[in-house]
Order: structure tokens, then sequence, then C-alpha cells
């Protein structure tokens, strides 16, 4: 469950040891923005066609290479949660969980402390056993299709970063979620949603400042045009930012990307140096126009009352099913009542399922504020072809062409075709006003 708090938390920030390497110098905006002769501004300027041009610019290996790298993540997904059901399903059968209590009850009296030696111990004892399937997925596939910069030793220091920063977070919200399922023992859903919401506020809050600087080194961004693009762009839009932030993801990956977090009126702005060194001006000022735009439109907030939402319905329909499982098992697992914290695996595997059925749900949600964000860019930025080239760009990881329903119900952002026909759509209305001509 935390796993998955931590990436709803990542997609709220950015709504994403010793490396390979260590890139010391900044890198610069490369070359001119390369447009279609399909896409360029005249009488006969039609958006299908322009749209085409574009994706046509992506060469067909490029296009087979991303699209099996995407379509595999649908299995992945599958087996994602089966191979979680396994671990449970393990720890409570084997009562591997209910000695962990009992160790723990040993250790103190205290329910409280109890609960805490508890969730640290259970969210190690996951992580190791979920090892092999994260290596497999996080460094061997990525590999595989040219995606990650680390070495294996530099993704260990990072999985041990990771399990590091999870026994922290993990323990505090469980310990807090099992004080309040103690006190409200026949209806524990509520204050677990409620402590679940605040603790992704509270995520959100401290990711920027104290948990992205673990993994990378966050350096201002020089005097030069995108700095003062970006700046500029920041000021028109009403977000208080006097200073642009780069990071050197490349140390890690080969993907583009950029964020503007922070709350209660603070702004921080950070790109990363894929970002910085690959592309040109018009793209990285179309990227930052559309993070902005994540920001002035209050999608965090918004995106965490939502995802709250889901998460209260899932509590619910668990606290339901908990009851009828625990009165059947409850015995041969040694999980005493619905408040013992020996029961947690079965209250993951059964949130797990929640979220596997609410996939589409949980995308669809995503993918509307990307939508408005690209909306807000497009606007902000005035460079649709520097968005639709950065939309192709993207295409080493994500599937251009979906079909409708797959879009629908894999994809959390908007579509290669569907954003660069929005962006051409946006072009074909503004040909007049000369916007994003080059």
């Amino acid at each position: 469950m935390l796993t998955r708090l931590l990436r709803i938390a990542a997609c709220l920030v950015f709504v994403t040891c010793s490396g390979a390497y260590a890139q010391t110098a900044e890198p610069t905006p490369q070359g001119e923005l390369v447009i279609p002769r399909e896409a360029r501004p005249g009488t006969g300027f039609d958006v299908d066609r322009a749209t085409q041009a574009y994706l046509d610019s992506v060469a067909p290996d490029a296009r087979r290479k991303s699209d099996a790298y995407f379509e595999g993540r649908y299995w992945l997904e599958l087996w994602t949660f089966l191979y979680g059901l396994g671990v449970a399903a393990l720890l409570l059968f084997s009562r591997i969980s209910a000695r962990l209590r009992d160790r723990a009850e040993r250790i103190t009296r205290r329910p409280w402390l109890q609960t805490a030696i508890y969730a640290a111990g259970i969210i190690v004892l996951n992580m190791l056993l979920v090892l092999p399937l994260s290596l497999y997925s996080e460094w061997f596939r990525e590999h595989q299709y040219g995606l990650s910069n680390l070495t294996l030793a530099a993704w260990f220091g990072e999985f041990g970063k990771s399990l590091a920063i999870s026994v922290v977070l993990g323990t505090l919200l469980l310990t807090l979620i099992y004080a309040a399922m103690r006190r409200r023992r026949g209806n524990w859903w509520l204050p677990a949603t409620v402590l679940t919401v605040v603790f992704l506020f509270f995520l959100t809050f401290i990711e920027p400042v104290f948990l992205a600087p673990v993994f990378n080194d966050y350096r201002p961004l020089g005097p030069g045009e995108v700095r003062d693009s970006v700046l500029s762009l920041a000021r028109a839009n009403g977000v208080g930012a006097d200073q642009v932030y780069w990071f050197d993801a490349s140390k890690q990956t080969n993907r583009i990307s950029a964020n503007v977090s922070g709350m209660l009126g603070t702004a921080r702005i950070s790109l990363n140096d894929n970002l910085l060194g690959k592309t040109s001006v018009p793209e990285i000022k179309a990227v930052m126009a559309h993070e902005l735009g994540h920001f002035v439109l209050n999608h965090g907030v918004k995106l965490t009352i939502q995802f709250g939402l889901v998460f209260a319905v899932g509590f619910a329909a668990v606290q339901a099913l908990q009851g009828r499982l625990l009165a059947r098992y409850g015995q041969r697992w040694d999980v005493r009542d619905a408040v013992d914290v020996a029961g947690l695996p079965l209250i993951v595997a059964l949130l797990s399922a929640w979220f596997f059925l609410m996939t589409p749900v949980m995308n669809g949600i995503v993918r509307v504020t990307e939508m408005e964000a690209d909306l807000f860019g497009l606007n902000a930025a005035r460079e649709p072809h520097g968005f639709s080239s950065a939309a192709m760009r993207l295409a080493s990881y994500r599937k251009l062409q979906p079909a409708p329903l797959e879009e629908f119900i894999f994809f959390d952002h908007p579509s290669g075709r569907t954003r660069v026909h929005t962006a051409m759509q946006w072009f074909a209305e503004h040909q007049d006003a000369g916007a994003g001509a080059r």
C-alpha cells in the first residue's frame, strides 16, 4: 500500500545513490525546432494531415519498440498485482505476519510502539519479497529497451534509499492508522481514509525539498534564454518563483521531464538535464508551460481529493470483506480481529484488488488533469510545434496511437496522437495571429 501511496504522491508532485556518473556541467538546449512541411502554416493547413506528419516523424522501428514496451506494461501490471497477492498469502498462511506481531508484543507493551515495530519489519520483509519483480521491471526491462542509465550497483543503491524512506514514512502512517482503528473498532474505514489523504498532502509538501534531493542533485539554472523564458512564463501566470533549478536525471534515465512543485504560495520550478540537453527552447517552453498549468490549476489538491474518494470507497469495501474473511480464516492465520496488525497483509491484498479494478478510473482522473494542463500550456507558451515535438520525444516509452478503448483503460496521459492533434487544432485557430509559426 505504501508503494502505491508513494507513486500517487509522485503523480501529485510531478503533475514523476551513486550513479553511473555525475554530471557537473549545466547542459544547454540543442538545435532548432524542426516542423514537418505538412504542419507549417498556410491556407491549406489541415489538422489531421499535420498530426499525421508529426507521427510519421518517428521511425517505424522506434514506434514498434515503444509500442512493445508500453503494451508490455499491461501484462506487468497484472503480474505485479498477482505477485502481490502471493506475497500477502505467504505472510498470512505461513503466519509470518502473526509471528512479527508476537515479537513486537514481547518487546513492548505499548500498542502504538508494537504497531511501529511490526510495521517496520513487515515493510522491509515485503520489499525484499518483491525485490525480484522490482529488479526485473525497474532495471532489466528498462535496460532491455534502452531507457535506464543506472548500473546494477547504482540501482541497488537507490533501492536501499527507497527502502529506508518507505520504512520511515510507512511506519508513521501505519502507526497512526492502527491507532485510529483501535479507537473505532467497528468502523475504521473513515479515519483510515482521512489519515491517508492527510498523508498524501504531507508527501506532496515534503517530496520536493526532502525526498527528491536524496536521489538527484538540484542546482540553480544559470542566466540565459531558458531561465528567462521560464520565469517570464511563471510571472505571466501568477506563479511566484525567482529561480529555476535543473537536476541530473540522466544518471538514471533517458526520459525528459520537468515539474513545478510547492504549496502554500511557494513554487519550485525544476527541469531535468535530459530536457535541457536534448531539446530546443520552444520544446522546453512548451513543457514548462504544461507543468505551470498543473500548479496554477491546483491539480495537486484536486487529485488528492479525488484519489481520497477512491480510497474511501476502497477502505469501506475492504472493511466489509475483511470481516467475512477473518470469520472464516482468522484462526488459521492467527489474526485476532479486524484491528490486529497481523491482518495487515489481508488489508493490503484487498486494497490492491480494489485499485486493480479501479485502474481505468485512476488513469482517467489523471488523464483529465493532463489534458487540462496541455491546453493551459498551449495558451500560455503559444508553442504548439514545440509541444508536438516534445510529445514525439516521449515515443521512446509511450505508445503514440492506441485504440480508443486502450487509451481509456491504460493511459494516465493523453496519447501522443491526442496531444499532437490538440496542439494542431490550437494552431489552426491561431494561425492568423502568427502563434507558433517558425
